[in-house]
C-alpha cells in the first residue's frame, strides 16, 4: 500500500483549495459553465443527465480501509449513500451538489485520495492486475511501476492538453489480468536472460472504433520505462489529430500512420529523451517497492476451512467460484461481486462499504483492490477465516457466488445517469442476470463474460464480453446490438456484430437462446462459452440468435 509522501498531500489539498475557489465563482456568476467545465474537468466533476458527478481516483485499484470508509463517507454525507465502481478501477458519485464538491475533495485528500486526471485529455489512472502482489504467476508486484507512472504523469506539463484521453495498463501474470492490448499503451512485464522488461503495445482503444494494440517493442529494458513512454506520448502529441475528437485517439494514430513509422518516430525520440532522465526515476522505483512489500502471511491450519466446506454447501459454492489462488500458502484472494440479484453493476452502499473496510482490516492484511469487473477483491484472507468473512457477507447482500458467471455483467450508468448514453444499460444487466437465475443455469454455463455498454462510447466494454451487448437509439427506440466472441485477455479479440438488434424486451429471450445453443453443442460441461464459440465458429449462434432466418 503507497503511504502518501507529504509532498503529495500538500499538492492534493493545494487542488483541492484551488477548486473550492473555482466553485464559488461558478456559484456567484462569475464563471460561465462554458468557462468553468474545463476547470471541473480537471478535478474529475461531471455534468451528468440528472446531476454533477465526481470520479474519485483509485490508483491502480488498491485501496486501505479508512479509505475506503473515506468513500463510504462520501456515499452517506453527500451523495445518496451509494458509489458506483467503474471499469477504471475508481469510483463514482452520481449525486452530488456542486457546492459540497470541495468539501468531498478536502475528506479525500485526508486519507490520501483526489479527483485528479480522471477526466479530461491527460494520462487517467493506470490500471493493473487487481491479484498484483498476491498472484501466484506473476513474476513482480507490477505496482511499484504503476506508482511510478502516476507520479510521473501527475500534472505532466506536456501532457495535460493531449489530442484525446490517455489510459495505461500493466500486467505482470503468465495470463493478462489488465487488458494490456485494449489500452493506449499497454505494458507486460516479461523476463528475458534474467532481467525484467517490457512488452510495450500502443494503439489499442475501444469506443467507436474498437481496435486492439499492436507490439511496438518486444523487450524494454525496465530502466528505459519512463523515457520510453515520454517518447511514445510525445510522438502521438505532435502527430495525433486534433481536427476530430472521434479520430484523435492514437489508435487512429498508429491505425492511419503505420506501426513501423509511428515505431521509428518513438525510438527517436526515445534517444532523446533517455538522456534527459539521470537515475531520479530509478532511485524513486526502488522507493515505491519498499510500500509494496509482502504482509506477513501467517500459518494456521486449514482444517475448520475444509470442515465449512464439508458442511456447509452454499459456502463451498461460494469458494468454488469467488476465489482466486494465492502465491502464499494457505492463502486466498477473495472477489467480492457488487452483482446480487437484483443490484446495479458496480454499486455499493455507504453500509456496504464499510464491512469491506473492517474486514479487510481483520481479515485482509488491510488491503482491498477494486477490479476491472466493478466488485472489490480482498488481496491476502488466510483461508480459516474466510468462514468469517461469508457469514459477515451474506446478511450485506455480497455473498452471491457468481464471480464469471452469467450475472456478474460489466454495465456501464447508461440512460439512467450519462447526457452520452442513447439506451440503457442497468434494467438489461438485470433482466439478464435474474432471468438465468430463476432458470437454474448459472452454475450449468459456468464462465461467461457480458458486457453492456449504453452508447457506442464503449464504457461497458461490450467489444471485449463473450457476448456484448451495445444499447443504441433507433427512431427513438432503445435497440440492442449483440457481438460475440470478443475477448481481452488469453486470446485477445474484438467481438463480432451478430446481426440486427434487438428491442429491449427481446433482448434477454435472445440471449436465453444464445445459451441454450451453447449448452446443446459444448463438447462437455467443463468447455467454456468462448472455447465453443472459438471450436464453431459464429454460425451456430447467429441462427440462435435468428431463427426466423435459419428456417426460411
Amino acid at each position: 500500500m503507497f503511504d502518501a509522501r507529504p509532498i503529495d498531500t500538500e499538492y492534493v489539498r493545494h487542488r483541492a483549495a484551488q477548486f473550492r475557489a473555482q466553485v464559488a465563482r461558478r456559484l456567484d456568476g462569475s464563471l460561465t459553465e462554458d468557462e468553468f467545465r474545463p476547470l471541473r474537468l480537471m478535478n474529475g466533476v461531471y455534468l451528468q443527465l440528472h446531476a454533477y458527478m465526481l470520479r474519485v481516483a483509485i490508483p491502480y485499484g488498491t485501496i486501505s480501509p479508512d479509505q475506503m470508509r473515506t468513500l463510504a463517507l462520501l456515499g452517506s454525507k453527500w451523495d445518496k449513500g451509494y458509489g458506483h465502481f467503474t471499469t477504471r478501477q475508481n469510483i463514482q458519485f452520481h449525486w452530488p451538489k456542486l457546492v459540497d464538491i470541495p468539501d468531498m475533495l478536502d475528506a479525500l485528500a485526508a486519507v490520501g485520495m483526489h479527483a485528479i486526471q480522471t477526466s479530461g485529455n491527460t494520462i487517467r489512472n493506470t490500471t493493473t492486475d487487481v491479484f498484483a502482489g498476491a498472484a501466484a504467476d506473476e513474476l513482480t508486484d507490477p505496482r511499484p511501476y504503476a506508482e511510478l507512472i502516476r507520479q510521473w504523469s501527475t500534472d505532466h506539463g506536456e501532457y495535460q492538453f493531449l489530442p484525446r484521453k490517455f489510459k495505461i495498463a500493466i500486467s505482470a501474470g503468465k495470463r493478462d489480468r489488465a487488458l494490456v492490448t485494449a489500452h493506449d499503451i499497454g505494458l507486460r512485464i516479461v523476463e528475458q536472460d534474467g532481467k525484467l522488461g517490457f512488452q510495450v503495445w500502443v494503439g489499442g482503444g475501444l469506443g467507436r472504433t474498437p481496435m486492439l494494440g499492436v507490439v511496438i517493442r518486444d523487450f524494454l529494458p525496465e530502466e528505459d520505462l519512463l523515457p520510453y513512454l515520454e517518447a511514445i506520448i510525445a510522438t502521438y502529441n505532435l502527430s495525433g489529430r486534433r481536427d476530430n475528437k472521434y479520430k484523435a485517439r492514437i489508435k487512429i494514430t498508429v491505425s492511419e500512420r503505420g506501426i513501423d513509422v509511428f515505431r521509428a518516430e518513438t525510438e527517436e525520440e526515445f534517444i532523446r529523451r533517455r538522456a534527459a532522465f539521470k537515475g531520479v526515476d530509478r532511485e524513486a522505483l526502488a522507493g515505491y517497492r519498499a510500500h509494496f512489500a509482502a504482509p506477513e502471511f501467517r500459518v494456521a491450519p486449514t482444517d475448520g476451512y475444509e470442515a465449512a466446506r464439508a458442511a456447509r454447501p452454499a459456502f463451498r459454492s461460494w469458494t468454488d467460484t469467488n476465489l482466486h489462488a494465492h502465491r502464499a500458502p494457505g492463502y486466498a484472494s477473495v472477489v467480492v461481486t457488487l452483482k446480487a440479484p437484483g443490484a446495479t453493476p458496480g454499486d455499493a452502499t455507504s453500509e456496504q462499504m464499510l464491512l469491506l473496510a473492517d474486514l479487510a482490516e481483520k481479515y485482509g492484511h488491510g488491503d482491498l483492490r477494486i477490479n476491472h469487473d466493478q466488485n472489490v477483491v480482498l488481496a491476502h484472507v488466510h483461508v480459516s477465516d474466510l468462514p468469517a468473512i461469508y457469514d459477515a457477507l451474506l446478511p450485506a447482500g455480497l455473498a452471491t457466488a457468481n464471480a464469471g458467471k452469467t450475472s456478474d455483467i460489466i454495465a456501464c450508468p447508461g440512460m439512467d445517469y450519462c447526457t452520452l448514453a442513447t439506451a440503457r444499460s442497468i434494467p438489461i444487466a438485470q433482466d439478464i442476470a435474474d432471468h438465468f437465475r430463476a432458470e437454474g443455469l448459472e452454475d450449468e454455463i459456468g464462465q461467461l463474460k457480458i458486457r453492456i455498454s449504453g452508447c457506442i462510447n464503449a464504457c461497458g466494454h461490450h467489444h471485449l464480453g463473450h457476448i456484448g451487448i451495445l444499447g443504441l437509439d433507433r427512431a427513438g427506440v432503445e435497440n440492442y446490438q449483440i457481438t460475440l466472441g470478443g475477448d481481452g485477455f488469453d486470446i485477445p479479440a474484438i467481438g463480432e456484430r451478430a446481426g440486427a438488434g434487438f428491442p429491449a424486451e427481446e433482448v434477454v429471450p435472445a440471449i436465453d437462446r444464445l445459451m441454450r445453443a451453447y449448452l446443446e453443442q459444448r463438447e462437455n460441461a467443463n468447455e467454456p462459452f468462448i472455447d465453443t464459440y472459438r471450436r464453431l465458429g459464429v454460425a451456430p449462434f447467429k441462427a440462435a440468435l435468428y431463427p426466423e432466418k435459419a428456417d426460411a
